[in-house]
């Protein structure tokens, strides 16, 4: 049974057609062979997204996303925190819309729970395809 969620905490809600981004999560993890659970979402500024990366991962840094993977072979779920901020920062450095790069940080939790993996020799590379694949099929 599909249940995704969508929470803030310190940043506004951000301006989403969470319905058509619902559709598209499911229709990417088909692609991936995948059928979708349970999946929270959490928008968050930079300060929190720190203090999760230092409890959860014991990572001192700021990121745009971490994603806790509670999936089994067949129906990927998870826990996916965003911060804002960096979405935002990241779009401005890379010349891209907001609007485009926080589709594909959206998407991105979704790829590592369908197990595709950014951090190996390689790997970047196959994520970044998957993500400009996926962003296609939303029509950016």
């Amino acid at each position: 049974m599909k249940q995704i969620s969508w929470n803030s905490q310190g940043m506004d809600m951000p301006a989403l057609d969470f319905a058509a981004v619902e559709k598209w999560i499911v229709d990417v993890a088909a692609r991936q062979g995948r059928g979708v659970g349970q999946i929270g979402y959490l928008f968050c500024d930079d300060e929190k997204i720190l203090e999760v990366n230092r409890q959860f991962l014991d990572h001192d840094y700021y990121t745009d996303i971490i994603t806790f993977d509670y999936s089994d072979e067949r129906t990927i779920s998870g826990d996916i925190v965003i911060s804002l901020d960096t979405v935002r920062s990241n779009a401005e450095q890379y010349g891209q819309p907001y609007g485009r790069e926080l589709m594909r940080v959206i998407i991105h939790g979704i790829l590592h729970l369908c197990g595709i993996d950014d951090k190996g020799s390689g790997e970047r590379e196959i994520m970044e395809r998957h993500e400009d694949e996926s962003l296609a099929l939303f029509g950016l």
